[in-house]
């Protein structure tokens, strides 16, 4: 085979692999890289779980990467089009070797990905495997067994309805109108089997076809460019509640009966909060960009808050040596210990529709103090040139007795994060993205935060000019 290897090694990522079609990853790179992570595995006849997504390239790179895993003696369980989330599921409740997603999530159409899991669902990152794994890609390594590995193909969408559907009761559950928006994403394969089996709920479909050309724009509400279109139909449809998925539905993002974008940061403090008043003393993790409204949601209800690094593999591994209840991110990631310690996109929406009904309120209602007492900038993204450089300067401006009068409290579990009594700041380099990522909250004061955050990125645009 003839591989791009400098391609390759840029596609390779912190807890992931995502590149573009065909430069940085195309059918002979799946084949490669599904015989060597079979090799990792290093179970001789042992069972990998494969699904793609909705992207036009998927089904070929699944059939390349399946060719590639049974070539070393490894058998192949074949879902088919699912969402991440039943990637993870399967590899747990089939009793996998590993698994293979194949999805570039939120990424443009002209990207594919993997994301890899051991049994058990276990997360695999660039310190746990992914370095390993492209080593044996670059050394050109391709291992044909004597023993050609087995393609069983199943459908798993029963059995992991039934299980996001054990984390609640249906019986709880309202007669509410839902508005769902699965942009044309891997959302699709479920919301209609989903929704038969919640008949109290109304559902108003949004972009539910499956088109991974994503006709009516990349699905990343994190984009607010994309979120209009789910907050118009909330609005015109008079509906208690809006969800909107992203391309692979491992993250879900809500609107309040108003068609208002609550921000993940205000669900993760909401869902903290759950599972501390369901779990006496459960732990909380949580990622360190946004840290004030979770930490006093989970206390207060009795929890304990654990920071953690952003990004999946860490937050995971996090949880299993924690033994937690529940993880969140801020970017909508929300993990459950009764998921295999696994993110789900799911969950979150089922969990709200409990939410709402035990306690006979709405959205806005639940979410609004953390809102008033905690403004927040929104995930502010930064194309610099040094980004290393900007992070050690912005620290040295707001180190004690620099830029600002009041001590700070500096810390580097992620990036670098500064913390005043009245605001704080998190700035990290991205693990998926050539650019930093700026959040910025405050206490009471959204004038203060909106300051600060102008400033901060005023000066890293005067540092990034002087490069």
């Amino acid at each position: 085979m003839n591989l791009d290897k400098t391609a390759i090694q840029r596609a390779f990522k912190a807890y992931d692999v995502r590149g573009k079609i065909p430069s940085e990853l195309n059918e002979d790179v799946l084949k490669k890289i599904g015989n060597c992570f079979a090799r990792f595995i290093g179970r001789h006849r042992g069972k990998i779980v494969i699904g793609y997504d909705v992207r036009p390239t998927s089904e070929p790179f699944a059939r390349a990467l399946t060719a590639g895993v049974t070539d070393a003696g490894v058998n192949v369980l074949d879902i088919g089009l699912v969402g991440t989330d039943m990637v993870y599921h399967a590899a747990a409740y089939y009793h996998c070797d590993g698994g293979v997603m194949i999805t570039a999530s939120h990424n443009p159409a002209d990207y594919n990905g993997l994301k890899f899991v051991r049994e058990s669902a276990i997360a695999i990152s660039e310190d746990s495997g992914l370095r390993s794994i492209l080593t044996m890609v670059l050394n050109d390594e391709y291992a044909v067994s004597s023993y050609k590995g087995r393609i069983e193909k199943k459908s798993s969408l029963n059995d992991y309805l039934n299980h996001i559907l054990s984390f609640i009761s249906l019986s709880k559950i309202s007669k509410l109108k839902i508005v769902l928006n699965g942009g044309n994403g891997c959302a699709g394969i479920v919301l209609p089997e989903l929704m038969k089996r919640i008949p109290q709920i109304k559902s108003v479909p949004v972009f539910w076809t499956l088109d991974g050309s994503f006709p009516n724009g990349i699905p990343n509400p994190l984009l607010p460019e994309r979120r209009e279109e789910t907050a118009k139909k909330v609005r015109e449809s008079k509906a208690h509640l809006g969800v909107a998925w992203d391309g692979d539905f491992d993250r879900c993002f809500f609107y309040d009966e108003e068609g208002t974008f609550v921000e993940g940061y205000y669900i993760v403090a909401l869902f903290g909060e759950h599972f501390s008043r369901r779990e006496r003393g459960a732990k909380i993790i949580h990622d360190p960009r946004l840290v004030w409204a979770t930490r006093e949601a989970v206390t207060a209800a009795g929890g304990t808050p654990i920071q953690c690094k952003a990004g999946h593999a860490f937050i995971k591994e996090r949880m299993r040596v924690e033994r937690a209840s529940y993880a969140g991110e801020m970017s909508a990631h929300h993990y459950f210990h009764r998921n295999y310690y696994a993110d789900n996109g799911m969950i979150p929406f089922l969990l709200l529709l409990e939410i709402l009904s035990e306690r006979k309120t709405t959205l806005k209602n639940l979410v609004q103090e953390w809102t008033r007492r905690f403004p927040v900038s929104g995930e502010v993204n930064i194309f610099v040139k040094n980004p290393q450089m900007i992070l050690k300067k912005i620290e040295e401006v707001y180190s004690t007795g620099s830029k600002e009068k009041e001590s700070s409290i500096i810390d580097h579990t992620d990036g670098v994060s500064i913390e005043f009594p009245r605001w704080r700041m998190n700035l990290r380099i991205s693990n998926t993205e050539p650019v930093i990522r700026l959040n910025v909250e405050a206490r009471n004061e959204r004038d203060l935060m909106e300051k600060k955050r102008d400033e901060i990125l005023q000066i890293i645009s005067n540092l990034d000019k002087s490069v």
